[in-house]
């Protein structure tokens, strides 16, 4: 018998048991006559007792035991997945010598482990800023840019740092108002439009000097650009110096077309400007800086985007499927709305999301039948990924609002 010791318990083997697997450790062990190769193998060797000693885990060495005398190797769900694969590798036995059903919850454990520790690490980078305070040491204006870094993106290193991030999210606010009031009737007129004009250039003053106190304080202009926020912020001010340089453009077109009509109904200018000025809605995104529940919201569509494009393959679906049918059964009725297939997406695709504004309906019993069948389905459709989606959703929020308050 050859006496090991692992960890302080002392188990007997047959060395004609472990020559049986001569790859492993133990086998190895077994065969070598060198007492130097026996040495290298084991930590240490007891000579008074003829012991060969381990320092590792006992309580899953007793698998390994039980897969020499049985040839087996079990494997338990309370045991930490990396840990037994770490010592099995450790004592040369591979995994195929398990059974399928232990390696197949083994692998689906470290696979979860695996997922779980890749999102707490994307959670965690969700919250870190993309540079720290360290990087600016030694370079051009190291202090000042530093400060400037701790005001813009380190709104608990101060008070004013927590001002700016309030008046930051305070401009959004009335900027996004601001917006929706110019396009009210009553506003239009001379006063209403100088008022929102000027509440307009003091939030583009703002987020410009925002955004060049960043740029400032970026250590690499390139990661700047890169950076999702950044983009927000460039989109949040670009319209505002388009519209001048678009509404200078249009003064000087606004003499050739005044007799012929105005400038908005001739100029192609004047459609653009209307596009860049709807462009100011995006600056909303801007609170996704300062908001939790945002940045949970985006964490969420990142992470379930395969479950989110497949919701809207269904849809697709669905939407082809169900419109091919109404169509066969509804078009041969006087008046009907579904003269072709395409006609009928929308009262397809509004049957499937359950909103229904009845404004396309089916005449006959057949039609009725296929509109059932279509809002059931999309009854189902719709309920099966919402659980997901809100339990991840309510997750990754309560992990995101305890790593800020770790920070």
């Amino acid at each position: 018998l050859l006496n090991i010791n692992v960890g302080g318990k002392v188990f007997q083997i047959a060395y004609k048991v472990l020559a049986q697997y001569p790859i492993t450790r133990l086998g190895k062990l077994a065969l070598y006559t060198d007492p130097v190769k026996k040495l290298q193998l084991c930590d240490d060797y007891l000579v008074q007792k003829n012991e060969y000693f381990f320092d590792r885990d006992p309580s899953i060495f007793h698998y390994i035991f039980h897969f020499y005398r049985s040839g087996v190797l079990w494997v338990m769900d309370e045991m930490c997945p990396s840990n037994f694969v770490e010592e099995i590798e450790y004592w040369g036995i591979h995994l195929k010598y398990s059974q399928r059903c232990c390696r197949m919850l083994l692998e689906e454990k470290r696979d979860e482990i695996s997922e779980y520790l890749k999102i707490e690490k994307e959670l965690e980078a969700e919250l870190e800023p993309l540079e720290s305070g360290t990087q600016f040491d030694g370079k051009f204006l190291g202090q000042f840019r530093k400060m400037v870094w701790n005001l813009i993106e380190n709104p608990y290193s101060s008070v004013p740092a927590k001002i700016i991030a309030v008046m930051s999210s305070f401009f959004v606010l009335i900027s996004i108002v601001g917006m929706t009031l110019s396009t009210v009737e009553e506003m239009k007129n001379k006063t209403g439009k100088m008022w929102m004009e000027q509440m307009e250039m003091i939030c583009a003053i703002f987020f410009t000097s925002e955004y060049l106190m960043r740029l400032i304080s970026s250590s690499s202009f390139k990661n700047f650009l890169r950076a999702a926020f950044n983009a927000i912020d460039l989109v949040a001010i670009l319209p505002f110096y388009i519209q001048i340089l678009f509404e200078n453009m249009d003064d000087g077109e606004m003499q050739y077309h005044e007799e012929l009509h105005k400038v908005e109904n001739v100029s192609k200018l004047g459609k653009v400007l209307k596009l860049i000025k709807l462009m100011r809605i995006f600056r909303i995104l801007k609170l996704a800086r300062h908001s939790t529940g945002l940045r949970a919201f985006s964490f969420t569509m990142r992470q379930c985007y395969q479950q989110v494009c497949c919701l809207l393959l269904f849809i697709a679906m669905g939407v082809f499927t169900f419109s091919a049918l109404i169509h066969s059964v509804e078009h041969d009725v006087p008046g009907t709305d579904f003269t072709s297939i395409p006609c009928a997406w929308w009262w397809a695709a509004v049957s499937l999301s359950t909103v229904g504004y009845g404004d396309t309906v089916p005449d006959t019993i057949l039609g009725r039948m296929v509109a059932f069948v279509c809002i059931s389905f999309g009854i189902i459709l719709n309920g099966m990924p919402i659980s997901i989606l809100y339990n991840k959703f309510s997750d990754y929020y309560a992990k995101l609002k305890a790593h800020e308050m770790s920070q």
